[in-house]
């Protein structure tokens, strides 16, 4: 009688724990393949023991697979989607502009990041306050102010900007618009030039050495990335023309300092960004808050990257209060 009463104690401790474990299937879509923060995303899920079916969908940069990416989520019932970047998050989420389509995800909880403005988008009212029951994200984009002040602090004589911007991603633009708007307040010019679309509205990269030479022309000190995919795939094209041409990049994006030929960047690491929405999909799946109650998360700690082997061709060398706040490499 004792042997079958404990038996049945340990059979029913078994079915309590199997009913309280859960496991949470989350699809990953991403632009160009599952990288650093898609990759930050999952270790922090798998550290902190939230158990995860990672159903992974790459768009190959290109928009039409995302509404076959949705409606899969939906035939598997996904507790959450991460979406990686503007173009994907767009297609997926919409916009607050898109609110009453069917067809977008207004009802799968939803974590994006690598968003460069989510506001600007139109994805999110604001970072505190997304106005999208399902949504919410991360913030990984340095202050446009802090890269202005970053260029100033390496060259004192900055006047003039440089920058390509390509108006097949939405964020291109929105960066230079952003840009334009510090001109007056602190004290620069900027020189913005636009890459010419072929007839199915695609940038060539060999338009690229054509506009960096234009920035020459314009006499700029200083070219800045701003935001495109499209330059940071063609990052060799783009800084080595600038090399070339005697004028320094800073990049938004660090591996253009680390593979390429831009003189110093000013990023916040990938990693650490999917750690950040890895927090967020946390408080959703765990702590059952709705997204649309949770703030976008700031990235807070930007690294600066300087590479010492361009500056040696381009014989600027940084100011040592610089040297000591930064990581260098060759």
């Amino acid at each position: 009688m004792f042997k079958s009463f404990t038996v049945a104690i340990v059979l029913l401790a078994c079915l309590s724990s199997s009913a309280n474990a859960t496991q949470y299937k989350i699809m990953i879509a991403t632009w160009r393949g599952c990288e650093e923060a898609c990759q930050g995303f999952q270790d922090y899920l798998v550290e902190h023991g939230v158990d995860t079916q990672f159903i992974m969908r790459d768009a190959q940069k290109k928009s039409a697979p995302l509404p076959s990416f949705l409606a899969e989520a939906r035939e598997k019932k996904v507790d959450l989607i991460l979406t990686w970047g503007t173009s994907v998050t767009r297609g997926i989420a919409g916009t607050l502009a898109d609110l009453n389509n069917q067809e977008l995800n207004h009802d799968i909880p939803n974590v994006f990041m690598i968003v460069a403005d989510p506001v600007g988008a139109g994805i999110v009212k604001s970072l505190d306050h997304t106005g999208r029951p399902n949504l919410t994200g991360t913030y990984n984009r340095v202050p446009e102010e802090t890269i202005i002040e970053t260029i100033r602090s390496y060259l004192p004589d900055f006047k003039r900007l440089g920058l390509l911007y390509n108006t097949d991603e939405k964020n291109s633009v929105l960066k230079r618009d952003e840009v334009a708007d510090l001109t007056g307040p602190m004290s620069f010019e900027l020189v913005a030039l636009e890459l010419p679309l072929d007839t199915n509205g695609k940038p060539h990269v060999d338009d690229i050495a054509t506009k960096i030479s234009e920035l020459k022309e314009a006499e700029v000190d200083f070219i800045y990335l701003g935001s495109s995919s499209f330059l940071r795939d063609n990052k060799d094209a783009f800084t080595v023309a600038a090399v070339n041409n005697g004028i320094p990049v800073l990049s938004p994006y660090e591996n253009l300092v680390h593979e390429s030929q831009a003189l110093i960047s000013v990023a916040a690491r990938y990693y650490d960004v999917g750690r950040l929405a890895g927090q967020q999909a946390e408080k959703i799946l765990i702590g059952k808050i709705a997204p649309g109650d949770l703030p976008v998360l700031r990235m807070t700690d930007f690294a600066v990257v300087i590479n010492m082997g361009v500056a040696k061709k381009l014989k600027l060398f940084p100011p040592m209060d610089l040297l000591q706040m930064a990581e260098t490499v060759n």
